[in-house]
């Protein structure tokens, strides 16, 4: 058996290979890609070979730049479909299965021509079949392949004495080869490769560039500080090649920044919905039995029946047809608005090397990249696939200072902190940072991305050396400001609070302390101002001395306005504006004018509502009395009592009759003065 599988392997053989690219240089990024460039020399006629993964692909076909050098022209790019094996076999007339016996093969291809080699001849024909037998007691195990001969015999031969076999037709000889070429590459499941053709049948140099998924690379740093000396700060990449191949002396650079990047599913093949449209069948016709005729037909005039199925036919087609769709855009990542450019990394002849003296054993060149920032590393780099390296990238003397900065009213110490100028000339990478104090470990800080001059303030341990208590106090609000146009009467408030930081220093040494105080939206700052402001806090620096107590206070404001319409205001209400201090003395004597007219109509409602009292007192009593003669009516003898109560009610009535008078006259001295008021108010302006 073993013979026997060696031989059909060796029939049906493929040159699947193509020359391998190495890679020359590698660019990371900070968004999930990375850049890679591949180059190298091919034979004539020798296409070029390039791995990838199945979840690489999409950014491969997105971004694959070739360039050739020698005069020769790329030809084309050919690559693994994405469809899944047993997809892909279904095209081949053939197929094996595990373990499967060549006989088993054979048999699949009845009609195709065979030539058998063996030791004593070699013979060709049609295959009529092919079958096993198992081992029995008095045989061994064989194989057999009946072909039919081109003298006409069919004849029965054992595999087993075969040493070669061959198929006579030429393409069915391309499909076998194919057929083991995709199962050998299916090995690999996540394996994809792209070949690139070439008309060159020279000698050629080739290259190609690509982006692809990759891992982040990261930044961490470490700075010293010490009693003396300017502090160091050194910076180390972690790299992860997760790739398929090794890294072998490249050329890499990290880019800091975040361009635009995104996902098009170009790998998956992708197929369009299409709309069936037929033409209508024609009907058959049917036998027409002549039974005379009464007029005669006009020339050019069709046939009833032919004629109406013609037409209907063609209104069916028409009316069947459907309209195009419109084509999609699938974008994953970030819909609706174009991709940014991707920054490309430059030819590496035009790269200035840097060199410093230095503990480290390279350092990286750093450049400008539009809005991004690269480090390219100095020395080739060597890291084999799977595998992660931590590269230098930055040593340098950075302007720093201690200090301690308090932003937490929950804790009563402070943080140890230093505030760092970026001096270096190149962005600092966003990451975690290690802090040395004395040749000592002191805490660990992190800190976003730094461009050159600016300055970040990183906190790395507690000091327990000083203790900061606050305390909060409001003076309540104040009008600062009184305002009076068309009957809306505003008012401008302000509420002031101070919060006061008790600062005990410990320590028998000075101190600088930052505070951050809390920006609250809508307050200002009376009287202090800050050393710098960030998007949320003010900062104070405050000098701590040895063992010494401070108090700081800070004073904000919040104003506010507040808008009523004064013909709602009471006179009461309006005597406290009238005393305001802030108010005008104009302003004041034309709110005085107002308080007037309020006051007397405030006068002319309350005599209403004493009338209205007496009216109601002397309708209720009528009542009382209107019951009484009710009742004294059914009595005898009573006629005197009820003469008497028809004598009050005659007395009240004429009462009522002088209140009533009296509330029409108040209502109407009231009206007149709510028109002064409103005519004044309308007028009134300060």
């Amino acid at each position: 058996m073993m013979r026997r599988l060696i031989i059909a392997v060796a029939c049906s053989a493929v040159g699947i290979a193509g020359a391998d690219l190495p890679v020359r240089d590698v660019v990371l990024y900070k968004h999930g890609v990375g850049y890679f460039e591949r180059a190298g020399r091919l034979g004539p006629g020798e296409s070029a070979r390039l791995d990838f993964k199945a979840d690489e692909m999409n950014d491969v076909l997105k971004s694959l730049t070739l360039e050739e050098k020698g005069g020769g022209k790329i030809s084309g790019l050919r690559y693994d479909s994405s469809l899944p094996l047993p997809k892909k076999l279904e095209e081949f007339p053939v197929s094996i299965g595990n373990q499967q016996p060549l006989s088993a093969t054979l048999d699949q291809l009845k009609g195709a021509r065979l030539e058998l080699r063996s030791a004593a001849e070699t013979v060709s024909g049609v295959i009529v079949g092919a079958r096993h037998s198992l081992a029995t007691t008095n045989q061994p195990e064989r194989e057999q392949v009946t072909l039919l001969l081109d003298s006409g015999d069919i004849r029965n031969f054992d595999l087993g004495a075969v040493t070669g076999i061959r198929f006579s037709d030429p393409k069915l000889q391309a499909q076998f080869q194919d057929y083991l070429a995709t199962l050998a590459q299916a090995r690999s499941k996540d394996k994809r490769s792209v070949y690139i053709d070439s008309t060159d049948s020279q000698a050629r140099d080739i290259s190609a560039s690509y982006m692809i998924p990759m891992p982040v690379w990261k930044s961490s740093y470490r700075l010293v500080l010490g009693a003396s000396g300017q502090p160091t700060l050194e910076g180390w990449a972690i790299i992860d090649n997760t790739t398929g191949d090794d890294w072998t002396n490249v050329r890499l650079a990290l880019v800091s920044g975040r361009p635009i990047s995104f996902i098009s599913r170009l790998y998956e093949p992708r197929y369009l919905a299409r709309p069936e449209a037929e033409l209508a069948e024609e009907q058959a016709l049917a036998p027409v039995v002549d039974t005379g005729t009464v007029d005669e037909r006009k020339d050019g005039e069709a046939p009833g029946v032919g004629g109406g199925v013609g037409s209907a036919g063609v209104a069916g087609a028409v009316s069947g047809a459907m309209p195009r769709r419109k084509a999609m855009f699938r974008n994953e990542n970030r819909p609706g608005a174009p991709p940014a450019p991707m920054a490309m990394p430059q030819s590496m002849d035009v790269i200035n090397r840097i060199s410093q003296q230095s503990t480290i054993a390279s350092t990286a060149a750093a450049r400008e990249l539009g809005e991004l920032f690269e480090y390219r590393i100095g020395a080739p780099v060597t890291i084999r696939k799977n595998e992660s390296a931590m590269l230098p990238f930055l040593q340098d003397k950075i302007s720093a200072r201690k200090l301690l900065i308090y932003s937490d009213d929950n804790s009563v110490h402070p943080l140890n902190a230093a505030e760092i100028t970026n001096s270096t000339g190149k962005t600092l990478d966003g990451g975690p940072i290690t802090v040395l104090d004395a040749g000592a470990y002191a805490g660990e800080a992190l800190m976003e991305t730094v461009k050159t001059g600016d300055k970040r303030l990183i906190s790395y341990a507690v000091d327990l050396g000083t203790r900061i208590t606050t305390k909060f106090e409001s003076k309540g609000q104040t009008v600062r400001e009184i305002h009076l146009n068309r009957g809306i009467l505003t008012t401008r408030n302000a509420a002031v609070e101070t919060k006061t930081y008790t600062i005990h220093n410990v320590d028998q040494k000075p101190k600088t302390l930052i505070i951050e105080h809390l920006a609250r939206l809508g307050y200002s700052l009376l009287e202090r101002k800050p050393t710098e402001k960030t998007a949320a806090a003010y900062r104070f620096e405050v000098k701590l001395a040895a063992g010494g107590t401070e108090k700081f206070a800070v004073t904000e404001e919040q104003v506010f306005e507040n808008s009523v319409t004064i013909v709602s205001l009471t006179p009461d209400v309006l005597v406290t504006f009238v005393q305001n201090k802030n108010l005008s003395d104009a302003a004041r004597k034309q709110l005085n004018e107002i308080v007037s007219r309020k006051q007397q109509i405030a006068a002319s409602d309350a005599g209403a509502r004493r009338l209205d009292e007496q009216i109601n007192a002397i309708v209720r009593d009528q009542d009382r009395i209107r019951q009484n003669v009710n009742s004294l009516n059914h009595v005898s003898a009573q006629q005197e009592q009820v003469q008497k109560y028809a004598r009050q009610l005659a007395d009240q009535e004429g009462q009522l009759a002088s209140l009533r008078d009296r509330k029409s006259a108040l209502e109407a001295k009231r009206a007149a003065l709510e028109s002064e008021l409103n005519s004044l108010i309308e007028k009134m302006e300060f």
